[in-house]
């Protein structure tokens, strides 16, 4: 299968990467309203977005840094061979319109941007935005049932509130999601979560409903490939999620977000989980909590869009 050259990205042959307005790794910008659109199959979005950040700020900024660091990817992966953009047609389809003073009525733009998408039968590899952005792109995109999730990250996201009652934070997301039956939690599969805690409530919440914690002990101790052997058995081959925080990556390699947690894998190892996702039915895929105001050097969005191109290869491949 060949794509459109149409959707091929701009070869730094023949633009400098450091010229032309950047999108998403110099892809062309279809946004839904254009003759093309139907014709993409994988579709960057950027929701700059943060909204139910609790702690540093910044997130809504990420899409923005990340594309102009994305002019850095180029055509073909250096491991494998695979040349995605040859393979499926690929776009930037733009950024989603928060409202940034109300948290519901920007899940509803979000959920109703992606709605569009899965209509057109595009799969979206989203960039964040805090953690909370999955929510409303997870109810799109579940709209035929639940759908299984692996998801690397430091920390659960599974509380059941912040601050007395607030229920929707980026500490939250999936336990709304495993709520509101749009993830099988028994198809979920949470990877590299560490730190300190509040409490276990969290974890309780994953142990009675049949989610699978893998702890940073346990994912160095077993290694990637047995990790991610298992993470693959739970998905099985129904469809699934991926949700990438950058926060799994440990903060030397990626300073540049919000809840940063020592003792975690290197930019290698970052890479490497995303390897191991080939042959998985996935639906759509993001990359959260990219904060450019804590790393304006741009290095973590460098990694950030570099793990987007990971996972992009993994949608492919499928």
């Amino acid at each position: 299968m060949s794509s459109d050259p149409f959707f091929h990205p701009v070869s730094g042959f023949d633009l400098p990467r450091f010229a032309g307005v950047p999108t998403f790794m110099r892809l062309p910008h279809v946004d839904p309203d254009h003759p093309r659109f139907s014709e993409v199959a994988i579709g960057l979005v950027g929701v700059p977005w943060d909204s139910g950040t609790t702690n540093r700020p910044g997130p809504r900024h990420g899409p923005r840094q990340l594309r102009d660091a994305s002019t850095m990817i180029r055509a073909q992966h250096q491991a494998t061979g695979q040349r995605p953009f040859e393979t499926v047609n690929c776009a930037d389809l733009g950024d989603v319109g928060p409202n940034p003073a109300d948290i519901q009525d920007s899940m509803a733009r979000i959920t109703a941007f992606y709605d569009r998408l899965k209509t057109a039968g595009i799969r979206p590899l989203t960039a964040g935005g805090d953690h909370l952005t999955s929510l409303p792109v997870l109810r799109a995109l579940a709209k035929d049932g639940p759908l299984g999730m692996i998801h690397f990250d430091s920390h659960t996201d599974l509380f059941h509130s912040y601050f007395g009652g607030t229920m929707y934070t980026h500490g939250t997301p999936f336990r709304r999601a495993v709520e509101e039956g749009l993830l099988d939690p028994k198809r979920v599969v949470q990877i590299g979560i560490r730190g300190t805690m509040y409490d276990s409530e969290d974890r309780d919440f994953a142990k009675a409903v049949g989610i699978r914690i893998i702890e940073i002990e346990e994912f160095f101790a077993r290694g990637i490939p047995d990790v991610m052997a298992e993470a693959r058995d739970i998905a099985g081959d129904h469809p699934t999620y991926v949700s990438y925080d950058i926060d799994f990556v440990d903060p030397t390699f990626a300073p540049g977000t919000g809840t940063p947690e020592v003792g975690g894998p290197n930019s290698f190892q970052a890479l490497q989980v995303c390897r191991e996702l080939h042959g998985l039915t996935i639906v759509g895929a993001d990359l959260v909590e990219v904060s450019p105001p804590f790393d304006a050097s741009g290095g973590t969005a460098f990694l950030g869009v570099s793990i987007m191109f990971e996972l992009l290869c993994a949608m492919i491949a499928n």
